[in-house]
């Protein structure tokens, strides 16, 4: 099959390597004016072992595609597409972006059928381009059942490298399940600017976290996802200490973070449904106030 990925970035530069090592054939989509910064091949080191991809660099995509996998952050999203050609032809878009919103867009931007809601739980960096480390033990991706048929062959590739692959027929369940686990962490750990087991361990910032998993789930609940706050407090608590969320990344690398696209479902969900989400509230107020410090 033909891939191309839009962001060849920590889960970008994953999914290419990875696919490009088992012999399907890989473009990697990048910014104008950095193309000759990638080398030719993608590096990936893994606890599933190290691998090495051959792939084609270009700036803008043109050429007809059987997948088109947009890995890019929601923030870069709209400036990204620019880079593909409007009149491109694509079987399948697989968004592994960070919250909802990105879904409708993507469906006014392509074909409502085309595009595939999938979700990737995995901490994996790029150094350098086209160099890859994944430091999380696992990769969980979560996709839309209709993916069975169409995307067979690349989905037994990750499992057969060691991803957990997961068919999910309710969209709203999909990406909610996502959501309720990320923010919670993502804002715990950026707003104590810190590892998970750094808010784990400080019983002030633990009953936080736990607050607000709980009310991201009774607002995903609101929006008909069926989720369960427990299993997700105890997936949370079943995190390696030393692990970082791209956010808190971010606000320490003096970045904007995806507050809208990680927070903003569950803020609008809750003012939509009149649900109070105080936790929510402060530890997004407290991450605001760490970004505007970092970005002066």
């Amino acid at each position: 099959m033909k891939h191309g990925v839009l962001g060849p970035g920590g889960v970008g530069g994953l999914i290419g390597a990875v696919l490009g090592a088992a012999g399907e054939e890989m473009t990697l989509i990048v910014r104008p004016g950095t193309a000759k910064i990638y080398p030719a091949q993608l590096s990936l080191q893994s606890p599933f072992g190290n691998v090495r991809a051959p792939v084609r660099v270009v700036e803008r995509m043109e050429n007809q595609l059987d997948v088109l996998w947009i890995t890019v952050k929601s923030l870069q999203l709209n400036e990204s597409l620019q880079n593909i050609a409007e009149d491109l032809k694509v079987s399948t878009v697989v968004p592994l972006l960070n919250g909802i919103y990105h879904v409708e867009a993507l469906r006014k931007r392509f074909r409502r059928d085309v595009v595939l809601p999938a979700t990737i739980a995995v901490e994996s960096e790029r150094v350098a381009p086209g160099e890859i480390i994944q430091r999380s033990t696992f990769v969980k991706v979560a996709i839309s059942a209709s993916a069975k048929e169409r995307l067979d062959a690349p989905l037994q590739i990750f499992r057969n490298f060691g991803f957990e692959v997961s068919l999910v027929e309710d969209e709203a369940t999909l990406l909610w399940r996502k959501l309720v686990f990320l923010a919670p962490t993502a804002l715990s750990t950026s707003a104590a600017m810190g590892s998970v087991g750094e808010v784990r361990s400080d019983p002030e910032r633990a009953k936080l976290l736990e607050a607000c998993v709980r009310e991201a789930c009774v607002v995903a609940t609101a929006e008909g996802a069926q989720v369960s706050a427990d299993t997700v407090i105890a997936a949370i608590h079943g995190l390696p200490g030393g692990m970082r969320s791209s956010m808190e990344k971010d606000v320490a690398a003096h970045k904007i973070p995806e507050l809208d696209a990680i927070a903003g479902p569950i803020l609008d969900g809750a003012a939509k449904h009149g649900i109070e989400i105080p936790a929510t509230k402060e530890l997004v107020a407290a991450v605001r106030a760490l970004a505007a410090k970092k970005l002066v």
